[in-house]
């Protein structure tokens, strides 16, 4: 069995992770989640502890990732849910909601949109650093340095320090171990951004984290007002590109917004 979490009780939610991490990404907002919610926080393919994904089977297109995130609903008899995603995972929600596969959306600092190819070749060259910093020998390193963990991980959180260190080993490890993301990127740059969404099945809101130094608002959030143009669109104050580390709540009050409410109209009788 691949690399998930399952845990809580109620109406299902899927949470969607971004490129390079895991399900283990959001594991500060799973207790509250868990309350309201039965929680599937799988690892997605091609990422370490997610399924198999063939490099040498062709473009890893967005597409294809979404694909196999449906088989991995497939699995776990999930039909529709409500579906949340940070970064990539959020590109992947809003493929989903384009399936029919989605009750309800909520795309934190989702990838699939950019301004101009400058904008994704700097996406490029970012996560290749990242990918060639990331040595296992520098996790226990980071892991007793919390002001070392808040300036390395300035890119993607305000509070770095705020991360478990028994986590950073696998942290480091995770990025080490994505097989797909440079060659996703690769082949975003052939296929352009996410198509145009209209005619939404359900509710979406796209929350970007005010602070997002990964993908900026500017460059990558104000495509989306085209791309999903009929998408509810709210800022999450002071946290960055990852915000379940740096404001759980403020995360878990985003997402409740949308899903409690869809699940009251469900509940009530006709």
């Amino acid at each position: 069995m691949t690399d998930a979490y399952r845990g809580g009780a109620g109406s299902p939610l899927v949470l969607l992770h971004g490129a390079s991490v895991s399900w283990r990404s959001w594991e500060p907002v799973l207790p509250a989640l868990g309350e309201h919610h039965r929680v599937f926080a799988p690892t997605m393919p091609g990422h370490r502890g997610g399924p198999f994904w063939d490099t040498g089977a062709g473009p890893f297109t967005i597409d294809r990732l979404t694909d196999e995130v449906c088989a991995q609903l497939d699995a776990e008899g999930i039909g529709t849910a409500h579906v949340v995603g940070n970064s990539l995972g959020g590109w992947v929600a809003l493929e989903l909601v384009r399936r029919g596969r989605v009750r309800s959306a909520v795309a934190i600092s989702p990838a699939g949109g950019w301004r101009s190819g400058w904008d994704l070749r700097r996406l490029l060259w970012t996560f290749r650093v990242l990918r060639a910093v990331s040595r296992p020998a520098f996790g226990p390193v980071l892991a007793a340095r919390p002001a070392l963990r808040r300036a390395l991980l300035r890119k993607t959180m305000e509070h770095g320090e705020r991360i478990d260190p028994a986590l950073v080993p696998d942290m480091v490890a995770d990025v080490r171990g994505c097989d797909v993301l440079l060659p996703l990127l690769d082949a975003a740059a052939g296929h352009g951004s996410t198509r145009e969404l209209r005619d939404l099945p359900c509710p979406v809101r796209i929350a970007w984290a005010e602070r997002d130094r990964m993908i900026p608002w500017r460059s990558y959030g104000a495509p989306m007002r085209r791309i999903v143009p009929e998408a509810e669109f709210v800022r999450l104050p002071g946290v960055g590109h990852v915000p379940m580390w740096d404001d759980p709540e403020l995360v878990v009050d985003a997402i409740l917004g949308v899903t409690l409410p869809v699940d009251s109209r469900e509940r009530e009788p006709a």
